[in-house]
C-alpha cells in the first residue's frame, strides 16, 4: 500500500476510533528511530517494532466485536488447499471444482520481503465480492460473509488467512529447518495498535497466534507444493 492509501485508512478509522498520535506518525513511516525487537514463541519468530527516541514497543490487541474494520476493508483472501475443501463443504458444493470456479479468483501480486527482495504470489482467492474479478484485488471491499452484527458467518470455516490479521508471515530456511516469521502489517485500518513498555501485555496473545501462525504456514506451503498457487522470489 502507498503512504497516501494509507493516510487515507488511518483518516476513515479516526472518525471512529482514538490514534495515538505517535502511532500515526509510525504508520505513516515518518518516525525513523524503529529497531526490530525479535521474540521466539514456540515454533514463531515475531519481529516486534521498538521506537528508540520513545523508548516504546508498538503492541496489539483485537477491539472486536466493537470493531470490524479488517472485514469492511478486506483487500484479499487468499485459500489454502484446506479451505478449499472446508469452505468448498460450507457452501454445499459437491465438487471443490465447481466451488474454485463459482467462489474464488485467481491473482497475482508481489509482496516486499524482510531482506528487500520481492515475492511474486499466484493464489486463489474467495470473493469478497459475487462479482469480484482480478482488477479488484488489493482495493478495499467489505466482505459478503460479515452479518449484520459484524461478525463472520462462516466461522469458524473461515479462511486461515483471516485468523493472522494483522500479522504477515513468512518463512526462511535457516540451516535447513524452516522457521516462521511474523510481523504487524500496517495498513491504517486497525485501531487496535498501542504503546508499551515493554511485551508483557502481548505475552498472552502471541503465545495464542504462535500456532495459529505456525499451522497457517505448513498449510500455506503445502498448497504451493499442490500447485494450487505459486511463489517466485526476485
Amino acid at each position: 500500500m502507498s503512504q497516501k492509501e494509507i493516510e487515507e485508512s488511518l483518516n476513515l478509522l479516526e472518525k471512529n476510533w482514538e490514534i495515538d498520535p505517535i502511532i500515526r506518525e509510525f504508520v505513516l513511516g515518518k518516525l525513523t528511530d524503529v529497531a526490530d525487537h525479535t521474540v521466539k514463541v514456540k515454533d514463531v519468530v515475531f519481529h516486534l517494532p521498538f521506537l528508540t527516541g520513545e523508548k516504546k514497543f508498538v503492541l496489539w490487541k483485537c477491539y472486536w466485536p466493537d470493531c470490524h474494520n479488517c472485514c469492511d476493508r478486506q483487500g484479499r483472501l487468499p485459500l489454502t488447499s484446506d479451505d478449499l475443501i472446508t469452505i468448498g463443504k460450507g457452501l454445499k458444493y459437491q465438487k471443490i471444482s465447481e466451488f474454485i470456479k463459482k467462489e474464488t479468483v485467481l491473482v497475482t501480486w508481489q509482496e516486499p520481503g524482510p531482506s528487500g527482495q520481492y515475492t511474486s504470489m499466484t493464489t486463489i482467492n474467495l470473493k469478497r465480492k459475487e462479482d469480484e474479478t482480478e482488477a479488484d484485488d488489493g482495493t478495499h471491499i467489505s466482505c459478503r460473509f460479515l452479518d449484520d452484527k459484524g461478525g463472520c458467518s462462516m466461522h469458524p470455516d473461515r479462511p486461515g488467512v483471516c485468523y493472522l490479521y494483522p500479522f504477515s508471515t513468512w518463512l526462511e530456511n535457516e540451516g535447513g529447518i524452516a522457521r516462521v516469521h511474523a510481523t504487524f502489517q500496517f495498513t491504517g485500518d486497525c485501531p487496535g495498535f498501542y504503546l508499551a513498555d515493554n511485551l508483557d501485555p502481548m505475552k498472552d496473545v502471541l503465545k495464542e497466534y504462535s500456532p495459529i501462525i505456525y499451522d497457517y504456514n505448513m498449510k500455506s506451503n503445502r498448497t504451493m507444493r499442490e500447485s494450487f498457487g505459486s511463489v517466485n522470489f526476485s
